[in-house]
């Protein structure tokens, strides 16, 4: 993405989180942070933007084709991504369209490739939402609050508790015997998912569908699962019904 040339300025010397934003007053609580994937091949573009999001205290991963987009997407947690359609390996909407509507991943477009027909093809293509460059810092970090209030509208479960395991979707915390079981956002997902259908056997397809919106490989739910058995120290507590899927179980 493009920054506008004051923006451009005015990332090389922004002021930390703690600053006052524009229109946000004194004592009110601080805007929501993320883990962005920023996917863009121009480097100059890319920089500046990776700088002042940072700043702004998002945690921000960089991709410079669709390629490594992909690849770093499967690799590691995204809150949001920005997307410019523009890549060196393949037309930027392919990408779009393999990760549009990814769960509760946000896919903001960020292009040069201005008019009606191109947004309409963005949008067709996944994008919860388009921008043209240049764009300013503060529109852009109003966007992607926008499209995270659409993208994640469900209000939390309550806890789930089976046996010693304790899973707090508020806090999104899972805890054995008390002790706080450092999961990622899939894993967690997924095994609040098992737990809170105890007595029902889920289907690898549905934890893809669920989980990963249908995006990855079923080695990928076979990794998570047993990543997370590793992390609760029994093979008991996530049963797999061969053929089929996975259930909760009892550790």
């Amino acid at each position: 993405m493009s920054l506008a040339p004051a923006d451009v300025r005015s990332a090389r010397a922004m002021p930390r989180r703690e600053a006052p934003v524009p229109g946000v007053a004194a004592g009110d609580p601080a805007p929501p942070v993320w883990r962005i994937l920023l996917v863009d091949a121009r480097a100059e573009d890319a920089r500046p933007l990776a700088e002042a999001l940072r700043r702004h205290g998002h945690q921000v991963e960089q991709a410079h084709d669709g390629g490594a987009a992909l690849d770093a997407y499967a690799a590691i947690d995204v809150d949001v991504v920005l997307l410019d359609l523009d890549l060196p390996d393949v037309d930027g909407l392919q990408v779009c369209r393999q990760l549009g509507g990814a769960g509760r991943t946000a896919l903001l477009a960020l292009t040069a490739r201005g008019g009606e027909p191109a947004v309409v093809r963005g949008l067709q293509a996944g994008a919860d939402d388009y921008l043209v460059k240049p764009c300013g810092l503060w529109e852009l970090e109003a966007r992607m609050e926008a499209v995270m209030r659409r993208v994640r509208p469900r209000p939390l479960s309550p806890v789930l508790s089976i046996g010693a395991l304790r899973i707090d979707a508020a806090l999104r915390e899972v805890r054995l015997g008390g002790r706080l079981i450092a999961v990622t956002r899939k894993e967690f997902d997924l095994l609040r998912l098992l737990a809170a259908q105890p007595e029902t056997v889920i289907t690898r397809d549905r934890l893809m569908q669920e989980v990963w919106a249908g995006s990855w490989s079923r080695r990928t739910v076979d990794t998570h699962v047993s990543s997370l058995r590793a992390k609760l120290g029994a093979r008991e507590w996530i049963v797999t019904v061969h053929g089929v899927g996975f259930r909760i179980g009892q550790g």
